[in-house]
């Protein structure tokens, strides 16, 4: 069996790949197929932490939020992200894997609050942890909450799952010679507006020195091959 070359991750899961095709909501056979994989690289000994999107509910910058207060909007938001933690927790759980979900909006019957020293326990306990809630902030995309996360418990990497193989300098699915980067630096994604992350987001990771990989969700197995270190997807790095 190969060995992680990573020893503490957090992966990013956008809400829209736990809706699949149906493109609202979480579809019950697609979650149980990302608990899986998550399930098998778990079984490497990699200490694994993940937030998870809202979009599949409500985004607070979609057009039906446009008429809302922007604050309401993104609290509702991340009201949807406790929803898919919940929902991917008992994935995980059918999985026979211990997981916590811990929410920057306090809920106690729902979820632990997040406790950052209670979080890197967890992870040394060998459970899986999901973030909830975002940052608990409004304006802050989860995007932002990866990276933040990511650096309060100390992650060797931030894996970016998406539904694209990686960065391009135009959309790969409209550009049919679009061209991909294998490798790119912070400043560049940021200089070319690529829309890797939000700024906030990539900013954090530069100044913090931690590398972001972005690889394809849908392809099945990449998660371990990631973790494995095949080079797959794109590296931002300094």
């Amino acid at each position: 069996m190969q060995a992680p070359v990573f020893k503490r991750v957090l992966l990013k899961i956008s809400g829209e790949a736990l809706a699949a095709n149906q493109g609202f909501g979480v579809d019950p056979s697609r979650i149980h197929e990302i608990a899986a994989e998550l399930a098998d690289v778990h079984t490497l000994g990699v200490q694994l932490a993940i937030v998870v999107g809202g979009g599949n509910f409500f985004r607070g910058v979609a057009e039906q939020a446009r008429e809302m207060d922007r604050v309401s909007a993104d609290q509702m938001g991340m009201l949807a992200t406790v929803i898919n933690a919940l929902a991917l927790q008992d994935a995980l759980e059918k999985q026979g894997i211990h997981t916590r979900v811990q929410s920057a909006i306090e809920m106690n019957q729902v979820a632990e609050p997040f406790i950052r020293r209670r979080a890197i326990r967890h992870l040394e306990k060998d459970r899986v942890v999901i973030f909830a809630g975002g940052t608990g902030n409004p304006y802050f995309s989860t995007d932002t909450a990866a990276s933040l996360r990511a650096m309060e418990i100390k992650a060797d990497v931030i894996m970016k799952a998406t539904k694209v193989d990686g960065i391009y300098d135009a959309d790969p699915v409209l550009v049919k010679d679009a061209k991909k980067f294998a490798e790119i630096t912070y400043m560049d994604v940021l200089r070319q507006g690529l829309k890797v992350m939000d700024s906030t987001a990539i900013s954090l990771c530069k100044d913090n020195n931690l590398p972001i990989i972005i690889f394809n969700l849908n392809q099945r197995g990449n998660i371990r091959k990631v973790l494995t270190g095949e080079k797959i997807g794109s590296l931002v790095t300094a």
